[in-house]
């Protein structure tokens, strides 16, 4: 009988989870998921034995930490879809994402999937991809982006943003604003 019931985490267990959860959030978007584990469990005030008992592997706690994180960047691209204009919409989007990515290491490894397995992902990624596909599209349509635009430029300006190094994290976001000023000069059709 006792097999079938649910197993109730204790209040400190739920808590110490909850600390390496916001932990690994710190230490991945400030060092990327090159950070050791060791640096999770210390940021938590735990040792490392607690942390494994709750995360067994980097991959398990990578995916719970960030699954919040990514579907916002899912949503920022549906919200950019659904401004009434296309332009407006696709700028939004690279400005916010740029600086998300730039701030948040964590939140572009997870969009480029760096543990395939532990985060699955693909059919918001694919919604997503459609989605920006689709800004792109009505934002050329309206005479507002170069012709030759594809949703890969958008995306590649995207992992560009996300790959900027500084000495500080203010430093990053301030040189992702203008990396994004600067590419979206560079999509924007020319008047002719």
């Amino acid at each position: 009988m006792t097999d079938r019931l649910p197993r109730i985490r204790r209040s400190d267990a739920r808590d110490n989870r909850e600390r390496l959860l916001e932990a690994a959030r710190a230490v991945f978007a400030a060092e990327g998921l090159a950070a050791p584990m060791r640096e999770v469990a210390r940021q938590a005030g735990v040792g490392p034995a607690t942390l494994y008992r709750h995360f067994p592997a980097k991959e398990q706690l990578f995916a719970e930490a960030f699954e919040e994180q990514l579907r916002a960047c899912y949503a920022v691209v549906e919200d950019g879809l659904a401004d009434p204009d296309p332009w407006h919409g696709l700028c939004t989007v690279l400005e916010r994402l740029g600086e998300l990515y730039a701030r948040d290491r964590g939140i572009t490894a997870a969009l480029v999937s760096a543990f395939p397995r532990a985060i699955d992902f693909t059919a918001e990624r694919e919604r997503a991809l459609k989605s920006l596909a689709e800004l792109v599209r009505q934002a050329k349509k309206a005479g507002r982006v170069r012709p030759e635009t594809t949703v890969d430029d958008v995306v590649l300006i995207l992992m560009a943003a996300g790959g900027i190094q500084a000495a500080s994290p203010a430093a990053r976001v301030a040189a992702a604003r203008r990396f994004t000023t600067i590419a979206l000069n560079g999509l924007r059709a020319v008047p002719g």
